[in-house]
């Protein structure tokens, strides 16, 4: 079995994800939030629904805010050799992917405002068939790699 790829992505990718977690989970602290009110204004809904409710968005932030982003991070790797683009992620289940450099048709780099924060960018590299990802490069690395890539493709097409 091929060894796995031994590039990180950037270890501010764990701020970034963990950051949108804590947005995600004020949207469910709101909701849960509404049911509290329906609960004391109408007494609508029974008294242990509304502890279920506020438990399960407790542990739900505590899972996405703080957990799932430094596994997330742990796993994802990368490795760019001249005829391949090796990448590797998942939490429960590893993916690994190898994307040939001649099906390589185009190469951007993504910024949202979160990533932008802590001067992150993803990696998106368009194959005919879908779109690969290696998210929260460095700006520097994601521009570097993105020229990178882009010259070898260039080069795997002139061969053909």
């Amino acid at each position: 079995m091929r060894e796995q790829p031994n590039i990180k992505i950037a270890t501010d990718a764990i701020k970034a994800w963990q950051l949108t977690a804590h947005i995600y989970a004020l949207i469910f602290l709101l909701i849960t939030i509404g049911a509290i009110a329906v609960y004391i204004i109408f007494d609508f809904l029974p008294f242990w629904i509304i502890f279920i409710i506020a438990g399960l968005t407790i542990v739900e932030w505590i899972i996405t805010a703080w957990i799932i982003p430094k596994l997330r991070w742990r796993r994802w790797r990368y490795q760019v050799y001249d005829q391949e683009i090796y990448i590797q992620h998942g939490i429960l289940i590893v993916t690994r992917t190898i994307v040939p450099m001649i099906r390589v048709q185009h190469v951007d780099t993504q910024q949202g405002p979160i990533l932008k924060k802590y001067k992150l960018a993803t990696l998106e590299i368009s194959t005919a068939a879908t779109t690969h990802q290696i998210p929260a490069l460095s700006d520097e690395e994601a521009s570097n790699l993105r020229d990178q890539i882009s010259e070898l493709a260039r080069v795997e097409q002139d061969d053909v």
